[in-house]
């Protein structure tokens, strides 16, 4: 099971789906206003700094379907991982994650551009760490999926044989 290659790389895309939980999607600073908003997989915080230093929240948004999608996309590559039995059901479970993980990649970017409204409109933002990493889920699940059709003609073309 874990010894396959589509297993580990749907480890990779359950690891990576917890992984931005924690990490940031996106940012934008405005030196000149001292502002900054940062979006996050449960939030988006807009808040700005005074004279010295001390950070002020000035207003935050729930972004807390990315975590959900990423917490399902996690989930389902976890539970696929354990369907090695039934590799038509591995693959309709993959497509199903693609569509989760693209889901919060469309999410992740929504926000973005409501955060990108919050500050000054001259200043450019980032995309951060946890944005692109889902691209990288992404990848790693085609990938299984890949895989797991090979391993399904495979069997296939050694049933006709006998």
């Amino acid at each position: 099971m874990i010894q396959r290659i589509q297993s580990v790389f749907l480890l990779l895309v359950a690891l990576i789906m917890i992984s931005i939980l924690f990490l940031p999607m996106w940012g934008k600073v405005d030196m000149q206003a001292q502002e900054l908003v940062v979006l996050n997989a449960f939030e988006l915080v807009y808040s700005s700094f005074d004279e010295n230093g001390e950070k002020t929240v000035m207003a935050t948004k729930e972004t807390f379907w990315i975590s959900v999608l990423a917490i399902l996309a996690a989930a389902v590559a976890l539970f696929s991982i354990f369907q090695y039995k039934n590799r038509l059901r591995q693959i309709q479970l993959g497509a199903l994650n693609s569509l989760v993980m693209g889901g919060c990649l469309g999410m992740a970017y929504y926000y973005s551009t409501k955060g990108d409204q919050m500050l000054n409109p001259t200043t450019i933002g980032n995309f951060q760490i946890g944005f692109y990493i889902i691209a990288a889920a992404l990848l790693f699940n085609s990938l299984a999926n890949r895989f797991i059709r090979k391993d399904d003609k495979l069997v296939k073309s050694a049933d006709r044989i006998r």
